[in-house]
């Protein structure tokens, strides 16, 4: 059989430039079916693409607004929330009651999302921009997953913020050593040093938050006495908050005077609302709804 037979197993070698416009053809094919595809909806980006829609930079926002209304106060009301990852239900009833309360401002301690997916972040960044209170947010281990430090740093800002309420400075810590492999300094004890080298004079005492208190699985217990040792060095230490174990309870892992406040996640149905009274008086209330 001869080699150039069209009648046998052998057939003609294909042109090469043949062979470029049939594959051309095809990807030219494929990509109007994809174009299709989007146009009906069928088709989503990425769940770890970083560029989302609405509002940025929210916790810069909001520390303004909490800063100019809380000038000159010695007196506070503000709500502490936790763990809202993927119940959108309960933390949107928790903006209602929260509203309810009146408070002067609501921190949330981290894990806004389950697995650091930018539609996570949208999602829940919308149903907490129902709070008539401005809020502030940390970062949760599970919000570090995939891109999502990313996402929160553009949707967010920095990890680690501080900021003040009056003559009360609130410390706001990136805590998850773990998601990070240890590999950056988590705690950051610089920005700590730095930020109580700059406290301004009218402040009298301090509230630290954070995502995972020590000896959780996150924390990096290797630093956790030396952690301890910095925060007491703000002044007036009053207590601590967190999240991540899901339960609300209050605790001194160091056996101290200093209170740990753990929020429990949103599937309990339950936050924190602390009063701090110009006498120098604290009190925290665990609200169910």
């Amino acid at each position: 059989m001869s080699p150039t037979s069209t009648h046998g197993l052998c057939r003609p070698a294909a042109h090469p430039l043949r062979r470029v416009l049939k594959r051309l053809r095809a990807a030219m094919a494929l990509a109007a079916v994809m174009v299709g595809l989007q146009g009906c909806d069928l088709i989503d980006v990425h769940p770890y693409y970083t560029d989302y829609h609405g509002v940025g930079q929210v916790n810069e926002k909001n520390i303004q607004r909490i800063q100019s209304a809380m000038a000159g106060r010695d007196s506070m009301t503000f709500a502490v929330l936790s763990d809202t990852q993927r119940w959108y239900d309960e933390t949107h009833d928790a903006v209602r009651s929260i509203n309810a309360r009146g408070v002067d401002f609501v921190i949330h301690c981290g894990d806004l999302t389950d697995f650091g997916a930018t539609k996570e972040f949208e999602l829940m960044r919308d149903e907490l921009q129902g709070l008539e209170a401005p809020y502030v947010c940390l970062i949760g281990n599970h919000d570090h997953l995939g891109n999502g430090v990313f996402v929160f740093r553009s949707m967010f800002g920095p990890e680690d913020f501080a900021f003040d309420a009056g003559d009360t400075h609130f410390v706001a810590l990136n805590t998850n050593a773990l998601e990070n492999d240890y590999s950056v300094p988590i705690p950051n004890f610089a920005f700590i040093g730095d930020d109580r080298a700059a406290l301004a004079p009218t402040v009298r005492r301090t509230v630290v938050a954070m995502h995972a208190m020590p000896f959780t699985d996150q924390f990096n217990d290797n630093v956790a006495d030396i952690f301890q040792e910095r925060l007491r060095q703000y002044p007036a230490l009053q207590f601590c908050l967190c999240g991540h174990n899901h339960r609300t309870v209050v605790m001194q892992p160091f056996e101290d005077g200093i209170d740990y406040y753990q929020c429990g996640a949103a599937k309990s149905r339950q936050y924190l609302i602390f009063t701090l009274t110009s006498h120098g008086d604290k009190h925290c209330e665990v609200v169910d709804y």
